[in-house]
């Protein structure tokens, strides 16, 4: 007994809209989670301030301490003996940027489990090496 003799077989069909709809969530959420890396010789976490930007900037030499206590200067990392052999590094750095009318800044970028000897390491061989102007660099705070 065929009690569906007048109506055809219904065939089942994929909802494509309820598929692409969960296909835009995943998206969102893979671009939500995904981080975005820079690419340095260190790893390191700077403290928190926050300030002015500077509308004028002079020539920079950057110094990055991490907080096993190692060196790069200007994303080159440098081995450490002594306070003598980092200022030879930073005269080098000053000689690579060439003839600038001022004289370079020399900024400062300690992890914040950095120890305090070798940032004033970096501080003693900025004396030797001749850099007067120097600062230390650190993250926003994202607070106003």
């Amino acid at each position: 007994m065929n009690f569906r003799r007048g109506k055809g077989r219904d065939h089942p069909e994929i909802n494509l809209i309820a598929f692409i709809d969960v296909l835009l969530v995943i998206l969102i959420f893979l671009m939500v989670t995904t981080s975005y890396s820079k690419f340095t010789a260190l790893q390191v976490t700077l403290p928190t301030a926050d300030a002015e930007k500077a509308m004028d900037r002079p020539p920079e030499i950057n110094v990055v301490i991490d907080a096993q206590g190692r060196y790069a200067i200007n994303n080159v990392q440098v081995a450490f003996h002594d306070v003598a052999g980092l200022a030879g590094d930073l005269r080098d750095a000053v000689t690579a940027i060439g003839n600038a009318k001022e004289e370079p800044v020399l900024i400062i970028n300690a992890d914040a489990l950095a120890t305090h000897q070798t940032v004033v390491n970096v501080l003693e061989a900025a004396r030797l090496a001749g850099l007067a102007r120097l600062t230390f660099a650190a993250q926003s705070s994202g607070k106003k």
